[in-house]
């Protein structure tokens, strides 16, 4: 499972033209679920970003999660992230699950982040092509992959 976090002053989703969800500051994460990830893959991948302490604290620190500053969430499903561009120069996104298990994990990641930072998740349209507005604040922007744990 891969994911990319943005610290955000505000994201939306928009699907045929009509906004779907919008946040406030806080993140924006992009998340890719492989053929072979599990529930463990799921469960420490949230509970990174539910931690990860990328807002300034009052020295200009980054040194809080998004609890802390009473962050919004926004996830949004994007395969592409898995994309391989080891042969040519056409992506393959063979490591990307198939619909059935991708729709699963993400609404477990959905749920499982609501759980973990007591907040609401909001979200995009699995399978929809969609257009996100963001405005990175900083810029920062993190990439997680419960594959590569580093």
């Amino acid at each position: 499972m891969r994911a990319v976090i943005q610290r955000v002053l505000k994201a939306s989703v928009s699907v045929h033209g009509n906004i779907h969800s919008e946040t406030k500051a806080g993140m924006m994460i992009l998340l890719g679920v492989e053929v072979d990830d599990t529930d463990e893959d799921m469960e420490w991948l949230a509970g990174k970003i539910a931690r990860l302490r990328i807002f300034d604290d009052e020295e200009g620190v980054m040194n809080k999660d998004i609890i802390e500053v009473s962050g919004e969430i926004m996830l949004v499903s994007q395969f592409t992230l898995l994309a391989s561009t080891k042969k040519g120069n056409r992506p393959s996104y063979i490591k990307a699950a198939r619909p059935e298990l991708a729709v699963l994990m993400y609404e477990k990641m959905r749920n499982t982040l609501a759980k973990m930072t007591q907040r609401p998740v909001k979200t995009g349209v699995f399978g929809e092509e969609m257009q996100i507005e963001l405005i990175n604040n900083g810029p920062v922007t993190i990439i997680i992959d419960s594959k590569n744990r580093e």
